[in-house]
């Protein structure tokens, strides 16, 4: 193992013991490392980026600022053990990352998710119970990939019908609450697995391997359920192609909970920091983002706007 390889791995630990899920930014920059390590760099440079850049392969200015933060972020850790690193300035990629338009799911499409997901192939059947149950949850709980594939199993206390969310988004913690029917879904998943596999110590999904899914994993298989039904067009070579997301079963929970607030007359802005806090938003603008991005969402709003008006104007 190089040295810039080993400084990865002691920062990565750093980064995952303060809270931190990482799976989406480690491959990013192993990747990088990878790239340094063919060249026998030893320090990471601004050079050394924009070279990686040429040959990594096309993506727009969006892209490249958020890969840019991430190997700043490395950098700037990396100059405190090594001090001819470089930490790439900020606005050496033009533009900044946008936040990707939601895909809100119908409920005929989530149900065909699931179960579709039910039917993945495996030896002995858990396969489909740990995805169609994983995105069922995520469906109707709006907790974020890794969120669900962090629960481990003291956190799912199906009694009280409350999950206890321990690896949230820069380590927050908070309690989701279950409806019945959820909660029953997750006890039957459990027992299926127990069934299958035993006891479990630690997480609360599993594959077959008896090792919890990783981020990587749980997305392969949901671009695999997606080109079974349509959403996304068959690849070859295992593929994932592109189309609606895992991520978008989240935003599609708080589109529909914001919509059914406008439907009942209820007040979204005494409603909002309760939504906020149920998906473990760190700003309350980031659940107002929805407004702005869902056209059917704005248009309620809109609405209710006018409504307001004219009521004043009386």
């Amino acid at each position: 193992m190089t040295l810039l390889a080993a400084r990865l791995d002691q920062y990565l630990t750093v980064r995952r013991s303060l809270g931190y899920s990482l799976s989406f930014s480690e491959r990013v920059l192993r990747r990088f490392v990878a790239f340094a390590d063919g060249l026998g760099a030893d320090h990471l440079t601004v050079e050394l980026f924009l070279r990686w850049k040429k040959h990594y392969g096309a993506a727009n200015n969006g892209t490249w600022s958020t890969r840019l933060g991430m190997l700043r972020g490395f950098a700037a850790w990396l100059q405190g053990l090594d001090p001819h690193t470089e930490v790439p300035p900020l606005g050496l990629i033009p533009g900044k990352p946008r936040r990707s338009r939601p895909y809100i799911y119908s409920d005929e499409q989530i149900a065909r998710i699931v179960d579709a997901a039910a039917g993945l192939p495996s030896s002995y059947g858990l396969r489909g119970w740990t995805f169609a149950t994983l995105f069922g949850l995520i469906a109707v709980s709006g907790l974020r990939v890794s969120e669900a594939l962090g629960l481990d199993e003291g956190d799912v206390d199906l009694d009280q019908a409350v999950l206890t969310v321990t690896h949230g988004k820069n380590g927050r913690a908070r309690f989701v609450p279950l409806a019945a029917c959820t909660a029953g879904r997750l006890a039957a998943y459990r027992a299926e697995r127990i069934r299958i596999l035993g006891p479990s110590p630690a997480a609360f999904f599993l594959a077959e391997d008896g090792r919890r899914p990783t981020d990587c994993c749980a997305r392969y298989n949901f671009a695999q359920v997606c080109q079974r039904i349509g959403l996304r067009q068959q690849q070859r070579c295992n593929r994932h192609g592109r189309g609606p997301r895992i991520h978008d079963l989240r935003h599609t929970f708080a589109v529909r909970t914001i919509m059914d607030w406008y439907r009942r007359g209820l007040d979204p802005d005494r409603e909002m920091l309760t939504l906020s806090t149920y998906l473990g938003h760190g700003k309350p603008e980031h659940t107002y983002w929805y407004l702005e991005a869902v056209p059917e969402l704005l248009q309620l709003a809109a609405e209710r706007a006018e409504h307001s008006l004219a009521r004043e104007a009386l």
